[in-house]
C-alpha cells in the first residue's frame, strides 16, 4: 500500500467561507421566517450576495474553485457512476462530475429561493420584499407560494447532501468535511495544488456582490 503524501491544498479561502457562511445564513433565514423578518430579510440579502460571489469566483477564481474544472457531460458523470460503488476513496482534487451535478442544482435552488423572496407579499400584505412593488399583489402572493415550496425543495437537497457526506465517509473512506475545513487533503499520489489567483478578482468579486445586494436590499432606488 503506497503511503499517503503531505497535505495537499485543494480548497481556497473564499470558496470554504462560501460554503460555511452559506450554511449558517440558510439556517438564520429558516429559523427567522415568521419571527423576525428584519432578520430574515438580511439572511436573504447576505445570501444573494454569497450565490453573486460564488458564481464570479466559479469563472475566475482558483482552480478547484472553477465550473470548468469540474461541470462535466454525461459521459464523465456515467463514468464515475460506474465506479462510485468501490470502496476506495478519489484522488482527483475538487469536486467530482456527481458532486458537480449537486453544486450546480443547489446554487440554481438558492437562486430561485432568494430571488422569489425578493417579489413576494404575505396574505396581509404588510411583510413584503423589496421589489414587491413592481407586481401586483395576486402576483407577489404566488411569488410567496413558490418561495416557500423552493424551500421545501432545498430541505430535501441538503439532505441529499448530507447523505452523500455519510456514504464518502463510511463506505469509501474518503472524509469531504475535513478539507473544507482546512483546505488541504491528503493524497495518496500526487496532485496538482491549487495555484495563485491575484488579490483583485477577489476584490471585484466581493464589490459586485456586496452591490447588487445593497442595490437590491434598496429596491434598486437611489
Amino acid at each position: 500500500m503506497k503511503a499517503e503524501l503531505k497535505p495537499t491544498a485543494v480548497w481556497d479561502l473564499p470558496v470554504r467561507l462560501f460554503h460555511w457562511l452559506l450554511v449558517a445564513l440558510i439556517l438564520v433565514a429558516w429559523l427567522s421566517a415568521g419571527k423576525s423578518m428584519t432578520v430574515h430579510s438580511l439572511a436573504g440579502y447576505s445570501v444573494i450576495a454569497l450565490v453573486v460571489f460564488r458564481l464570479w469566483w466559479g469563472l475566475v477564481g482558483s482552480s478547484t474553485a472553477r465550473f470548468s474544472s469540474f461541470v462535466r457531460g454525461p459521459r464523465a458523470i456515467l463514468s464515475y457512476l460506474r465506479h462510485m460503488g468501490e470502496r476506495t476513496p478519489g484522488q482527483s482534487p475538487g469536486h467530482n462530475p456527481v458532486g458537480a451535478i449537486s453544486v450546480l442544482a443547489l446554487l440554481a435552488l438558492v437562486l430561485i429561493q432568494t430571488s422569489t423572496g425578493l417579489f413576494s407579499v404575505d396574505v396581509d400584505g404588510l411583510e413584503s420584499g423589496p421589489l414587491s412593488a413592481w407586481v401586483s399583489f395576486d402576483m407577489g402572493r404566488q411569488f410567496a407560494h413558490i418561495h416557500e415550496f423552493a424551500f421545501r425543495i432545498l430541505q430535501v437537497l441538503v439532505g441529499v447532501h448530507i447523505a452523500a457526506i455519510l456514504y464518502y465517509a463510511i463506505w469509501k473512506r474518503e472524509n469531504l468535511v475535513g478539507p473544507m475545513i482546512t483546505g488541504r487533503r491528503r493524497f495518496s499520489s500526487p496532485v496538482t495544488s491549487l495555484g495563485s489567483v491575484p488579490v483583485w478578482r477577489l476584490i471585484v468579486g466581493i464589490a459586485i456582490s456586496l452591490g447588487l445586494a445593497l442595490a437590491i436590499a434598496r429596491g434598486f432606488r437611489v
